[in-house]
């Protein structure tokens, strides 16, 4: 679990791990969703039955069926016990089962072809988080009180796992995400926009870009202050994400201050110009602010050979910068203007690794 890149890799490490610590054909690791009543599988690894896939998409069953969840487990905290795991078989509760909270699991391994289980509750932060589960085919040996006993060591081990993996999870994704908007960040975007790259050179496919730059900040903050500024960034930061909703797969990310863009990879120049039309009309809009200047650059445009993201970025800040300098209220699109396209002119003209103007960051860094 501490080599697994991810949550999923987390969990699949987590039940193979425990299937074979305890000599099970088949595991299988689950999360109560508390707000939804519900124990949802998040991962099911070993001889899966029909049925069962490996990271199932909507296998999840009421907790009332598993009552243990909601009520043993419950009791035997309040009281100052710990959540010991058991054992259920086919024929019923097996020596230290809990009578009364097996009949669907009991149902569930005849149907499945399972002889027994060990249930082993997981318990994180000093509350329920979910349960291991074990099991092993008919004709096998049955799991006894031993094996309930390291269940429950094992999921103490898969909690302190599971901890770590939220952690580096919520690491990751601070790491990528601007804390104001909740957009992704400048890191994010350079790290999507060079494998989208790496693909047009290697398979032809679509890569576009939209820069946008919110005007009037400035204004707004020297005016109204930048909790009111920082109110603009993220009302503007909620349009963004709303346009870039008609681009599947499109990432919508502040880069720094007012400047914003959208990466949409697959989709058609014209409808991410689309996008970026209603981006603008949308932005005009806003009580707060001028309104922005956008400018796109699209491989499938006629804008030369694109070998490396730094070119994409210069051809759509270009258009961008055109875009500002004219106040024009629609998108510039490198590329459209023609035969000699000032767009594609100036952004060539741009030394290497560097944007067309130097620009000041105007409102708040993330």
């Amino acid at each position: 679990m501490a080599a697994a890149h991810g949550s999923r890799e987390a969990w699949r490490a987590a039940a193979a791990g425990a299937c074979r610590a305890l000599g099970g054909s088949f595991a299988a690791l689950s999360v109560w969703e508390r707000e939804l009543g519900r124990l949802r599988v998040l991962v099911n690894v070993g001889e899966r039955a029909a049925g069962e896939e490996e990271f199932p998409d909507g296998e999840a069953y009421p907790v009332h069926q598993f009552p243990e969840i909601t009520e043993f487990l419950h009791e035997r905290w309040a009281g100052g016990g710990e959540p010991n795991a058991w054992v259920e078989t086919a024929e019923g509760p097996a020596a230290g089962g809990r009578p009364g909270y097996v009949h669907q699991r009991v149902a569930a391994l005849r149907r499945r072809g399972r002889g027994s289980c060990v249930v082993a509750p997981i318990v994180l932060n000093g509350r329920a988080w979910g349960e291991l589960y074990v099991a092993r085919p008919t004709g096998a040996p049955v799991f006894g009180r031993e094996d309930a006993d390291f269940a429950t060591v094992l999921a103490a081990v898969v909690a302190a796992g599971i901890a770590q993996a939220e952690r580096l999870e919520e690491a990751r994704r601070l790491a990528f995400t601007d804390a104001l908007t909740g957009l992704a960040n400048r890191r994010a975007v350079d790290a999507r926009l060079d494998e989208a790259v790496d693909r047009h050179k290697r398979d032809g496919v679509v890569v576009s870009l939209v820069v946008c730059d919110l005007n009037g900040l400035k204004r707004v903050n020297d005016t109204r202050g930048h909790a009111v500024g920082d109110r603009l960034l993220e009302r503007f930061g909620s349009v963004l994400s709303l346009c870039g909703a008609m681009l599947p797969g499109a990432l919508a990310a502040r880069l720094g201050g007012d400047e914003f863009c959208l990466l949409a990879v697959g989709p058609s120049a014209d409808d991410v110009v689309r996008a970026a039309d209603e981006l603008c009309r949308r932005a005009g809009e806003l009580e707060l602010g001028e309104g922005v200047a956008c400018g796109v650059a699209s491989t499938a445009d006629p804008i030369g050979p694109v070998r490396s993201a730094r070119r994409l970025f210069r051809l759509a800040d270009a258009a961008q910068y055109r875009a500002k300098a004219e106040r024009a209220e629609r998108p510039v699109v490198a590329g459209r203007g023609g035969p000699d396209d000032p767009v594609v002119r100036l952004a060539d003209a741009a030394p290497s690794g560097q944007t067309p103007e130097r620009r000041t960051f105007r409102g708040r860094q993330p």
